[in-house]
């Protein structure tokens, strides 16, 4: 068996592969009478799309998103919510001679032996084109969320040894946007730019960080003790493709102070919410939300495939010399950028409903 479904209550179910037909999904539990905005919807996709910019590959596809079930008159019905998105620039003769071939860092080699066979075709199942599913998932979440006031900002942060050294606090995160790279100021994102045409130019690849906040979510989030908020918010994050790491809040940043330095400082306050001075924990306190705004980090690992000659094995044990062909981002975190909102809106969403149930 393999998981192929995300969530508890807010669920999100996917199928297909990167060269196949189509691929696609249903949501269940999305509450009846939500508003569904398929212009908002396509407008994410649009974000992650391929070709969009010539920092990602020129691999085309329009990502047409087709609702198929559990949305009538403009709303959600409350049943699953089905929709589909056709393949329609396959171009699996790029992958034949990877057949026999298992390629470095990839998920060749470990899903064959799961399995017994691989879609080779681009990847299969474990391409990246499967994020188009959580997209559009995301999307309706974030619909969700809206209700509640509840905003989720995703932006590059870093992109190889180029880091935005500014705190998520001092930024406009609306500039986002405004360039391919997807970072909100604009001399960092020239730099980002300038680094990811030169490892296209090279045949290599580029990783780096998004960092992610989520703001207006109430304090009391989160189901102790194995589904604390920041650990589900991990594995959400850590299913993606290509992701390394995940950090909350200060993260790793905070193994080398004393606690004088890093505890938050509540701050007095006339309203029913606690306030605070700082906001090393991330928003999230004891695995629930505090009510402060949840920042997070997302490390991305180079893309594995790259043009440059590398060695390999085939499926014989024989060392072999490998050229990857197809079409490939010399850079994932641009694209990525809706990707990681998404899962956080899916997460938050899915805790919102839970919250329901935890008192009178």
């Amino acid at each position: 068996m393999s998981s192929n479904s995300f969530g508890t209550l807010f669920k999100l179910n996917t199928f297909g592969e990167s060269h196949g037909k189509a691929i696609g999904g249903s949501i269940e539990g999305c509450p009846a009478g939500l508003k569904i905005d398929l212009d908002f919807i396509q407008s994410e996709l649009d974000r992650r799309k391929p070709g969009q910019s010539k920092l990602s590959t020129t691999r085309k596809e329009s990502d047409k998103v087709q609702l198929l079930s559990g949305v009538f008159n403009g709303k959600s019905t409350g049943y699953p919510i089905g929709f589909i998105l056709l393949n329609e620039d396959q171009r699996s003769n790029d992958y034949t001679s990877l057949k026999d071939l298992y390629r470095p860092s990839h998920a060749d080699y470990s899903t064959e032996k799961k399995f017994g066979n691989r879609d080779y075709r681009g990847g299969g199942r474990s391409s990246a084109r499967e994020t188009a599913c959580r997209v559009v998932a995301g999307a309706i979440a974030k619909l969700l969320l809206k209700e509640y006031k509840i905003e989720v900002h995703a932006f590059v942060k870093q992109v190889g040894t180029i880091t935005l050294k500014k705190n998520y606090e001092a930024l406009n995160l609306t500039h986002t946007e405004l360039n391919a790279v997807r970072c909100p100021d604009k001399t960092t994102a020239a730099k980002m730019i300038k680094a990811i045409e030169a490892a296209r130019k090279q045949g290599d690849s580029l990783g780096g960080c998004i960092q992610c906040v989520a703001e207006n979510v109430p304090a009391g989030l989160g189901e102790p003790v194995f589904d604390k908020l920041h650990a589900v918010l991990a594995h959400a994050m850590l299913s993606i493709n290509a992701v390394k790491g995940f950090e909350i809040g200060s993260g790793f940043d905070t193994t080398s102070k004393k606690g004088s330095e890093m505890n938050d400082e509540f701050l007095p306050s006339t309203s029913k919410h606690l306030k605070t001075k700082t906001n090393h924990s991330g928003g999230i306190q004891g695995g629930i939300s505090n009510g402060m705004p949840i920042w997070f980090n997302v490390g991305f690992k180079p893309v594995s495939s790259i043009s440059k000659p590398q060695k390999t094995v085939s499926k014989a044990g024989r060392a072999v010399a490998i050229e990857i062909a197809g079409r490939h981002d010399p850079c994932v975190l641009p694209r990525a950028v809706p990707i990681v909102e998404s899962m956080a809106a899916l997460v938050l969403a899915d805790f919102l409903l839970l919250a329901r149930s935890n008192k009178l």
